[in-house]
């Protein structure tokens, strides 16, 4: 199965602040809101949330196709990703911006704070997918995640119109964008992600309800943070997985990419919703036990031995048919 990933590719920097947010928020002054907060350390990862889905695919054994506009400076993440199995031939290099930049700050109960810097993302609208794919063959499906917002309607378009596959991840950008543009993005999706404030807003944004958003996708699917992830699919009962134990809550950044890395992932091995989620599931948890997106390292027997813990023997079996490790 040939996935291709478009979205955003950044450097994220990290930080984490030893108190709560909220308790720096005043009931009655939030229209004038201006704070600060003096965080205890910052580290700098690569991370951006199409790098991040395709780190996810490549460590499980799969070759993603990255679609996605960088800066000059991204040699060396190229680099990491390729030697993770991730195809980077379609990623457009700008000659005039930076690679883009991801700030985060994450409190004690794990809520956080961020900002994003564009750079050369704003080039992804002059990537042709039609192209991309001729180029490559042919493509069973494309995950169009949050990216420039031009360019996440222009792949949309394009998916439609040549009739191939498309899973709709709109993500953070689901707030800049308004209602019409996200009936546009979900409109005829294969498969729709979000989590479970995202759905709300889509709701809200879009004036569909729920009924009538699963009515124009094949397959919704929402995470719920450590609640799991419900997957609803027309004319079937919802699938609803949970979360398997995690070793630690080290930082929550990434762990809805890494969800959808292991969702993929089954996809591609055509197993079932619920064991897609599954997947899903066991990937964001290896994420919030480490610091940054792409810093797990999975090792496919103590893998198998955790989903058969999570999910019983015959959903590790299952597993265990398609899983490649390169660690």
């Amino acid at each position: 199965m040939k996935i291709a990933i478009a979205g955003s590719v950044a450097t994220d920097h990290l930080m984490t602040y030893p108190g709560r947010f909220t308790d720096s928020l005043v009931v009655g002054s939030l229209d004038t809101i201006s704070l600060s907060f003096l965080v205890d350390d910052l580290v700098v990862r690569r991370g951006g949330c199409a790098a991040n889905i395709c780190f996810g695919l490549g460590s499980v054994g799969l070759e993603p196709l990255l679609v996605a506009a960088v800066g000059s400076d991204w040699s060396d993440y190229q680099a990491w990703l390729e030697r993770h199995r991730v195809n980077t031939a379609a990623v457009k290099v700008s000659t005039e911006r930076h690679t883009a930049r991801f700030l985060c700050t994450t409190d004690q109960d794990l809520n956080q704070i961020a900002s994003f810097y564009s750079g050369a993302m704003c080039e992804a609208r002059d990537i042709e997918i039609g192209a991309v794919a001729q180029q490559f063959g042919g493509l069973d499906l494309v995950l169009i995640g949050p990216d420039d917002p031009d360019a996440m309607l222009h792949h949309t378009d394009a998916c439609r119109s040549l009739g191939i596959a498309f899973a709709a991840d709109p993500s953070q950008q689901m707030a800049r964008m308004d209602g019409d543009q996200i009936r546009l993005l979900i409109d005829g999706a294969a498969y729709f992600f979000t989590n479970e404030y995202e759905r709300a807003l889509t709701t809200q944004k879009t004036g569909w309800t729920d009924e009538e958003v699963l009515a124009r996708v094949g397959v919704r699917i929402t995470t719920h943070g450590a609640r799991g992830a419900v997957i609803e699919r027309n004319g079937n009962r919802p699938v609803s997985v949970g979360v398997p134990k995690e070793k630690a809550k080290v930082d929550p950044t990434g762990v809805g990419d890494a969800f959808r890395s292991g969702f993929l992932a089954g996809l591609a091995w055509g197993l079932s919703d619920e064991r897609c989620g599954q997947l899903g599931a066991m990937l964001a948890t290896y994420v919030i036990e480490t610091q940054g997106t792409q810093e797990y390292r999975i090792n496919a027997e103590e893998f198998l031995e955790r989903f058969k813990i999570a999910y019983g023997t015959t959903a590790a079996v299952e597993v265990a048919e398609h899983l490649i490790c390169i660690y």
